[in-house]
């Protein structure tokens, strides 16, 4: 990532806490300003020792007082530091974690269906733990020891001849120069093994949340050696990563080493010359350990920030990914509606090898019902998924009340429509926390009441040891099919929405299970509400006020149930087959 980009990206957060911010800094210059000063009344004491063993004690004791004082004054300063910077640290995280979730809940359906949802993961994951490590390194190391070795260098000039500094510096550029170096030549092996490390988790995480289907086909065993190739290449190149490492120890080992003996060699040759006092050379070899001690964690502290910096890389790419399905800035907020819909000459495809929908154009009038019906493929699913707006039209419009979709807010369309889809997905929570989704702040018995319409209330209190606070599991798997669309009619209630949406909720249920839902989707229906019912079993809609037959993208019959088997075409076959139990759909 550009330096200016990470800068531009952090900047914003930054701010929120500028102040805190600043103040935490001013208390750390003054704290590495005491840690300098330390060793200075140390030298001080020891020189009074040597040159006058006669020395007042009074003297001594000032000066014993205030090494002292200095000393518990830097861990003070440094106590205090962290007290007031920890709280922006800590929120600066929360902050950009909250944005890059709200950025990517809010993306298209399209995005999440062509990625992997664990590498997605592991990216938010380590780049926020990369922006926390960021922090604490750039605050707790890298600042204090540049603000500690400007110090140190001012004393140097003061004391010592212009050789002492100028090995310090030349020590402490050499040094930086090489690491950086060195971990710039590792970054791209520890890049790779990144990306297989995300490659391998993403591959186990599909695994698990797929485990029923690996063990339809008892494929256990395939998928443990499958997740073991993918962690075999990421061995290779963290084992090469590690072996680079280790050459930069190496290598830093030897420079220290090198910078040390020359400043030690000039002041033993200062003090054999009469040029430095004890005291001095004490000075200088505190000094020595206090760069020495932080500059030996450089290497690990930069790669760190190497690795911080690639992974908050990878995590603000995501706000990088263009949100196709945007509000408009002039957005209406669509409320008070009757509840008509209309789809003029709608034409859609997911990609442009194969048009999906060809020039459709119907319209359900409020308060009515009416289904669509076809072979699988010929569009139905897609429809109730333009209506909602997880996509966008290629051309021509859908409306509601006569006003265009694109025109309103996402929220608020969605908001007046209420869906029951094939395959729900319940959240690993409670009965009670499922149907409460639909209203986070509704009563008990607000959901009470719309799981007895659901028709699910009785099987919740009779048949289930914990009612409503019974844990449904990963996706549901606890219930059966029937039980989750009834919970999912229930939570589409509390909504309360004007227009409902049933896309094939029967499609995959057993009789009884199917006779349930049909009943209150029956009930449902015929409450005033408008009703689209996307159906698989021609037997869920013969009372509707109309049917809409379609093949293969475009809409080939329409009319009610006896109109439509007087035709004798598409829908009258499909009804034969179903009826005959010649085959299914």
């Amino acid at each position: 990532m550009n330096k200016k980009s990470l800068v531009k990206r952090l900047m914003p957060y930054v701010m929120v806490y500028k102040w805190r911010i600043l103040f935490s800094v001013l208390i750390l210059i003054l704290g590495k300003a005491i840690a300098v000063a330390d060793p200075y009344i140390l030298k001080l004491i020891i020189d009074a020792l040597v040159e006058n063993k006669e020395a007042l004690i009074p003297t001594l004791i000032v000066l014993i007082a205030l090494y002292f004082l200095l000393q518990s004054g830097a861990e003070f300063m440094e106590g205090i530091r962290t007290w007031i910077f920890a709280p922006a640290e800590t929120n600066i995280k929360r902050l950009v974690a909250l944005d890059i979730f709200k950025y990517l809940i809010n993306l298209p359906v399209s995005f999440h269906t062509d990625r992997s949802t664990g590498g997605i993961s592991r990216k938010v994951t380590r780049g926020a733990n990369g922006l926390e490590t960021m922090l604490f390194f750039v605050t707790g190391n890298i600042v204090p020891t540049l603000i500690q070795l400007i110090f140190i260098t001012v004393v140097f000039i003061s004391l010592f001849p212009w050789t002492f500094t100028a090995v310090l510096l030349g020590f402490v550029i050499s040094f930086v120069a090489y690491t950086m170096w060195a971990v710039e030549k590792r970054q791209e092996i520890l890049l790779t093994a990144n990306k297989y490390d995300d490659e391998a988790s993403g591959k186990s995480i599909d695994a698990l949340l797929n485990y029923e289907t690996v063990k339809y086909f008892t494929n256990e065993n395939y998928e443990h050696e499958r997740y073991g190739s993918f962690l075999s290449r990421w061995v290779t190149s963290d084992i090469a990563s590690s072996k680079m490492e280790a050459y930069i120890y190496r290598g830093q080992g030897i420079i220290i080493a090198i910078g040390l003996t020359a400043l030690l060699s000039l002041a033993v040759r200062e003090y054999l010359q009469g040029g430095m006092t004890i005291g001095d050379m004490i000075l200088v070899t505190t000094y020595l350990g206090q760069i020495s001690i932080p500059l030996s964690f450089l290497g690990f502290i930069y790669r760190r920030l190497k690795e911080s910096i690639a992974d908050m890389d990878e995590m603000f790419k995501l706000l990088d990914v263009p949100n196709t399905i945007k509000d408009k800035d002039d957005a209406k907020v669509l409320t008070d509606i009757k509840g008509e819909i209309r789809f003029d000459d709608v034409s859609f495809a997911y990609s442009n090898e194969r048009e999906v929908l060809s020039h459709i154009s119907f319209s359900v009038p409020e308060k009515k019902r009416v289904a669509l019906v076809g072979y699988s493929g010929s569009g139905k699913s897609t429809i109730s998924k333009l209506l909602l707006r997880l996509y966008d039209v290629r051309s021509g419009s859908i409306k509601i009340d006569g006003i265009d979709i694109r025109d309103v807010t996402q929220e608020s369309l969605r908001g007046v429509i209420g869906v029951v889809a094939q395959d729900t997905a319940l959240f690993n929570d409670t009965i009670f926390e499922n149907i409460r989704y639909g209203k986070p702040n509704a009563t008990k018995e607000e959901i009470e009441q719309v799981a007895k319409v659901a028709h699910i209330h009785e099987f919740i209190v009779n048949d289930l040891p914990q009612g409503y606070e019974t844990v449904v599991g990963e996706r549901g798997v606890k219930l059966s099919g029937g039980e989750k669309q009834r919970v999912a009619i229930a939570r589409m209630l509390l909504k309360n929405p004007r227009i409902l949406l049933f896309d094939e909720a029967t499609a995959s249920l057993d009789s009884k299970a199917e006779k349930v839902i049909q009943t209150a989707i029956s009930e449902l229906s015929k409450e005033g509400r408008t009703t689209v019912v996307i159906a698989h079993r021609l037997s869920t809609i013969v009372d509707f006020d109309e049917i809409i037959v379609l093949e293969r993208g475009s809409i080939v019959e329409r009319g009610s149930h006896g109109e439509l088997l007087q035709k004798n075409g598409v829908y009258a076959r499909l009804w034969a087959i179903q009826n005959n139990g010649e085959g299914s759909e």
